[in-house]
């Protein structure tokens, strides 16, 4: 029987692409908060997840101090990956170009400038997170 897992070198690469990612992250008394969000990845470095502070996100990263994300695709052949671990910072905006940089991957050209001017503030978080452990499926490799 062959496995679906994919190996590090196709996760990181998965993560890289451009997907929703869907944030879940722990709540005192209730479910896990979980919800799309945007986010940049490069291989071998951190997930960034860019958020206003004092957010039900941000309120709920900062108190758990880590988190997951999954990315899927929705397309045949489906794939996968979810990243998890600890927050290493959460308490500064993004600079201009990160923010840039994490709207023009699901925004293009002056839609995705125009988005950050209107939404990068000092009340904005880059959350950042090191992944630890790693889920991963590609049915592709049926």
């Amino acid at each position: 029987m062959s496995s679906f897992v994919m190996t590090a070198e196709e996760r990181e690469a998965f993560l890289s692409e451009v997907h929703i990612g869907v944030l879940a992250v722990e709540r005192e008394g209730r479910a896990p908060l979980a919800v799309p969000v945007w986010y940049d990845y490069e291989p071998g470095g951190e997930l960034l997840i860019w958020m206003d502070g004092g957010s039900v996100k941000d309120k709920a990263i900062k108190k758990a101090g880590r988190l997951s994300l999954v990315a899927q695709s929705e397309t045949l052949p489906y794939k996968y990956v979810t990243a998890e671990g600890p927050v290493v910072a959460n308490d500064a905006p993004p600079s201009r170009e990160q923010a840039l940089k994490i709207a023009h991957r699901y925004l293009p050209g002056e839609e995705g400038t125009k988005y950050v001017d209107g939404a990068l503030s000092d009340n904005s978080v880059l959350v950042r997170v090191r992944p630890e452990k790693w889920l991963s499926n590609d049915q592709g490799k049926a």
